[in-house]
């Protein structure tokens, strides 16, 4: 079966560094071996929210507009919005390189849970945050430098408006990275690494950075993953049980 392939980053440095879109074609490429699909054509958004319709995005736009089925890494590359994923049900083809053979009620249910995902990284961020808040108010030394360091920052002459303008940003930048290191952290299960040691040198061999920039360790890998809600199994990474 003849298909096109549809990536997207949610930010230009994402884009340019080729963290996530590499990550993205990895996915699509396996898929395509295991089930026998041909990619006759890419194509790419970058620094495009996927809060945006995929119908009003200029590259998956011309992807639908092929005829083919749309190939993506994963469901949330179209979008995380069930309306969205309902309404291209109903005019397009469209396959999930992590879920190949789903088909089209598996695919609503997989949108449902993917936009609970969306909701739910948001209120862990705000819970973190009055966490801190709370340790600071108990006095918490390291709490209150941290408290202090963003209270600084926020001040800087900036208004109301853009404070807020800057914690959604934030917000959106640390979902994004958390996004980008869980598709590589499951594609690095995905190829055989089996513990926190060689998940971290897969992500190293890989040259994705730690948030600050450095090399991983499988302290920095057990800690990320333990926030995403991840688990090495033999096969594949899951969500961890409660």
């Amino acid at each position: 079966m003849e298909v096109v392939a549809y990536y997207r980053v949610s930010t230009k440095g994402q884009g340019e560094s080729g963290l996530g879109l590499d990550a993205q074609r990895e996915y699509v490429r396996f898929a395509a071996e295991q089930q026998g699909w041909v990619v006759v054509a890419e194509f790419e958004d970058v620094g495009v929210s996927g809060s945006i319709h995929p119908l009003e995005r200029p590259a998956a736009t011309k992807a639908f507009a092929t005829g083919h089925p749309v190939v993506v890494a994963k469901l949330d590359r179209l979008s995380r919005d069930v309306e969205h994923i309902a309404g291209l049900m109903k005019r397009h083809q469209f396959r999930v390189a992590t879920m190949p053979t789903a088909d089209a009620f598996q695919l609503h249910i997989y949108a449902v849970l993917a936009e609970q995902e969306r909701r739910f990284i948001s209120e862990r961020t705000k819970a973190a945050l009055k966490s801190l808040e709370a340790r600071a108010a108990g006095g918490d030394a390291d709490a209150v430098k941290k408290i202090s360091n963003r209270s600084e920052a926020l001040a800087k002459g900036r208004s109301k408006l853009n404070r807020a303008k800057g914690h959604d940003t934030q917000r959106q930048q640390a979902d994004d990275r958390a996004a980008l290191v869980k598709d590589a952290i499951e594609l690095c299960v995905l190829k055989g690494a089996g513990s926190l040691q060689a998940v971290a040198d897969c992500l190293v061999a890989r040259n994705i950075p730690t948030a600050r920039g450095g090399k991983w360790s499988p302290t920095a890998v057990m800690r990320m993953m333990h926030r995403l809600g991840l688990e090495i199994s033999k096969a594949a990474v899951s969500p961890a049980s409660p």
